[in-house]
């Protein structure tokens, strides 16, 4: 390999990630292995091309290929989603999310989001993000006794707060989300109603979860998580619509969501895109297209449900009682240990987790009384229901004898035995 010779040390590190991604189990919820093509085309030539604009209204020359590789992920997109509009240019789901409320709010104007210790995200609203700091947030929450977003509270706190936009969507919840109720609740306070899909739009794509484009205005997601694809985000519309504020361009018609969307993305929060991560995306998307993709995405939700079932059956807490999608959230309190201390004793057996905040939590964001649990990555490696049992052992073992190296060491072993049946990159 080239970065071998030209230089050892970060061909070093490269390896040993390939090592720990190989040796261990992948059970972060937000993370997935891409296919090789998918990093190929990150790796390309692409890097070097600079085109801040959009395909044929670009501000460099130079841009005929590269106009055709963002217009392939385009289009593909929209074969994957039923959507009038997609803007693939996001570098991260983070961004994306960044750029739709630069686009359809003011300073000060209203968020209602799921509050980030029911499971919520950053950008939804949390004080200690930008969407925070710049809008007045306000949050709902999940029913104590079963887990589940509690849609009369968001009923009430709507018509209470009359916020401008309310957000639906999650990066800890393990249930489907009613898109219909949601906008009803929009429609009665007059708000938009956007949901953020960054971890189930795997699934969505293959009608596997409920529809959010019929009934929400705007819907971003990240590439990666269960979509497989690179690290990057998007921001997409079932149908495009003329923007409610009236605002014209420079010849004084009035706009689409579509031009107030671009613009956002691009002078308004972000320069050139990343031309090679949006050719990873394309790869990705044609990937989503094949009949394999619905495969995989079938096998996410039956390894997670006898994932949970496997924990439920050895007297662990799971959060709402089960799962319907990719992930499950256990709450360890009955077990004496906070999620910081599960993360890290998972870690010596070489099992990837998260600390995470379940609902109605005691403890700090920094030390949680829960860890949320993926199977998307370990999916892609092959593994199915019959594994989970192996994998859901192996972590009570660790948790229950913590404080004997000598266990945890063999049953590292064992692991690293066991994930030998399942090569992650045979060609590499």
């Amino acid at each position: 390999m080239i970065l071998k010779k030209s230089d050892a040390d970060v061909f070093n590190l490269v390896q040993l990630e390939l090592k720990r991604q190989q040796n261990g189990v992948e059970l972060i919820a937000s993370e997935n292995f891409t296919s090789i093509a998918v990093m190929e085309a990150v790796g390309s030539v692409l890097t070097n091309k600079y085109a801040e604009g959009y395909p044929n209204r670009r501000y460099y020359g130079g841009c005929e290929v590269v106009d055709q590789v963002e217009q392939l992920a385009i289009d593909r997109l929209k074969k994957i989603f039923p959507i009038a509009y997609a803007n693939v240019q996001p570098h991260s789901g983070s961004q994306a999310n960044a750029a739709l409320l630069f686009a359809i709010l003011k300073p000060g104007d209203a968020i209602l989001g799921m509050d980030l210790s029911m499971g919520g995200h950053l950008t939804h609203g949390s004080p200690v993000n930008f969407s925070g700091n710049t809008y007045r947030s306000h949050f709902y929450r999940v029913d104590s006794e079963t887990g589940l977003i509690d849609y009369n509270y968001v009923a009430e706190q709507a018509k209470k707060i009359k916020p401008q936009v309310i957000v639906c969507g999650a990066s800890a919840y393990s249930r489907d989300i009613d898109y219909i109720a949601f906008r009803n609740i929009a429609d009665s306070v007059g708000a938009f109603l956007w949901a953020d899909i960054a971890h189930p739009a795997g699934l969505i794509a293959k009608k596997l979860l409920n529809d959010p484009f019929a009934h929400c205005h705007f819907v971003t997601s990240t590439t990666h998580k269960t979509l497989r694809g690179p690290r990057g985000g998007i921001i997409m519309m079932g149908k495009d619509f003329e923007n409610p504020w009236g605002r014209k361009d420079t010849k004084g018609k009035v706009t689409m969501m579509s031009y107030i969307l671009d613009m956002a993305i691009f002078p308004g929060t972000q320069g050139g895109p990343l031309e090679h991560v949006i050719a990873g995306k394309a790869v990705a998307f044609g990937e989503i297209l094949t009949p394999a993709f619905e495969i995989y995405a079938k096998q996410i939700i039956k390894n997670a449900q006898a994932m949970a079932q496997s924990f439920i059956n050895m007297g662990y807490k799971v959060v709402s009682n089960g799962t319907d999608n990719h992930l499950l959230l256990l709450d360890l309190r009955s077990k004496q240990l906070t999620g910081k201390e599960a993360e890290a004793i998972l870690q010596k057996i070489d099992i990837t987790t998260n600390k995470n905040m379940v609902p109605y939590d005691t403890q700090s964001p920094f030390i949680t009384s829960g860890i949320r649990i993926g199977t998307p990555a370990i999916t892609t490696r092959g593994l199915q229901e019959k594994d989970m049992p192996f994998i859901t052992e192996k972590i009570d073992q660790a948790l229950s004898h913590h404080s004997d190296d000598k266990r945890l060491e063999d049953i590292k072993k064992s692991i690293h035995d066991f994930m030998r049946q399942f090569p992650l990159y045979p060609e590499l």
